[in-house]
């Protein structure tokens, strides 16, 4: 494919920064400072890669005023070199266009409204009475049930599955293999045997959400499950039922979170952390990978629980010491009392 190459100052003109060098250099694609070559432009966000300048065969490159000074190649310059990337790279790879149209495999069930605009892919099923906005693409073999809405510009990758009633907003990105609406674990023991208890409620999910490969996002028990505008959940995550994901929280990779826990707004959680069900975390907190979130996080900040890895035995050593911890604590306080006795200070 042809690509367009633009001159650092078109660059400028649309996306704000300050050109150093030659602004009529011109760029068709991003590359990273070890790999870019001639006609791509790379970016500085992080200070531990500043050597690779050097060597960079990049025809530009983006980086802040504190490293202006780093490169003789030509630069723009701004205040942050990794949104302007993401921002920059979103220009240059804009994803892939959809002439409007039903294809012929797929099945429609009655009354849905499929937008004019919109485009249905081979072997695609729409249940009754679907709404399908403006520009929304639905790719090969997606399964949409019965009264579901999606927004304007939503993008299903193949083979996503959305259950019946659920309510997806406009420039949402669902990936390939993603389960929205399906039942919640909700189970009563009645006399040995577990009921089954339905589940009624849908999801919700806001504008501009971006939803990962195989992830599942449970439908409410009775309420909805709720994700928020601008969250971005990534692969493999699973969202319990009637839980509810601020606006604009990022979640990694293999992260679990059970039944009506509650998470804030511009959180970030690392991979495969756990979140134990209906426990409230506050807006803006930071949960480190592989964290297990026991109780509700009342302030913003960073929360890590992680047991640090070490060669096997001595993993297993530590590990006995720690389950021992309670009786050394004790020893500790009988020693300070006893010292302090000695002294003859009061205890």
């Amino acid at each position: 494919m042809e690509r367009t190459a633009y001159r650092l100052a078109d660059i400028v003109a649309r996306f704000g920064g300050q050109v150093m060098g030659d602004a009529d250099t011109r760029v068709q694609q991003i590359g990273t400072l070890e790999h870019a070559t001639a006609g791509q432009i790379a970016f500085l966000a992080n200070a531990k890669y500043r050597s690779q300048l050097e060597g960079s065969k990049a025809s530009a490159v983006i980086l802040s005023r504190a490293d202006v000074d780093a490169t003789g190649l030509p630069r723009i310059v701004c205040d942050n070199p990794y949104s302007y990337f993401a921002r920059l790279s979103a220009f240059l790879n804009p994803l892939a266009r959809y002439v409007p149209g039903v294809h012929p495999s797929a099945i429609i069930g009655k009354d849905v409204q499929i937008s004019a605009q919109a485009y249905i892919g081979p072997l695609v099923t729409i249940g009754d009475g679907a709404v399908i906005g403006e520009g929304a693409v639905v790719m090969a073999g997606c399964c949409i049930g019965e009264g579901v809405t999606l927004g304007r510009n939503t993008r299903l990758y193949p083979r996503v599955t959305i259950y019946h009633g659920c309510l997806i907003g406009s420039d949402v990105i669902v990936h390939s293999g993603a389960v929205i609406g399906a039942d919640g674990f909700g189970i009563a023991m009645d006399e040995g045997r577990w009921l089954k208890i339905p589940q009624i409620g849908r999801v919700v999910i806001g504008d501009h959400v971006e939803i990962g490969a195989n992830t599942t996002i449970d439908r409410g028990a009775l309420d909805d499950t709720v994700i928020e505008e601008g969250a971005k959940l990534d692969n493999q995550i699973q969202v319990a039922h009637n839980v509810r994901i601020g606006a604009h929280t990022a979640i990694a990779g293999c992260v679990g979170i059970a039944g009506s826990a509650t998470i804030g707004k511009y959180c970030r959680i690392g991979g495969s952390a756990g979140i134990l069900g209906h426990l409230q975390i506050a807006d803006n907190v930071e949960v480190a990978s592989f964290t297990l979130v026991g109780k509700s996080i009342s302030e913003p900040g960073s929360y890590a629980g992680i047991y640090p890895f070490s060669k096997n035995d001595e993993w297993r050593n530590n590990a006995v010491h720690l389950r021992h911890l309670g009786d050394l604590v004790k020893r500790v306080k009988a020693l300070e009392k006893e010292i302090a006795t000695l002294k003859g200070e009061k205890v």
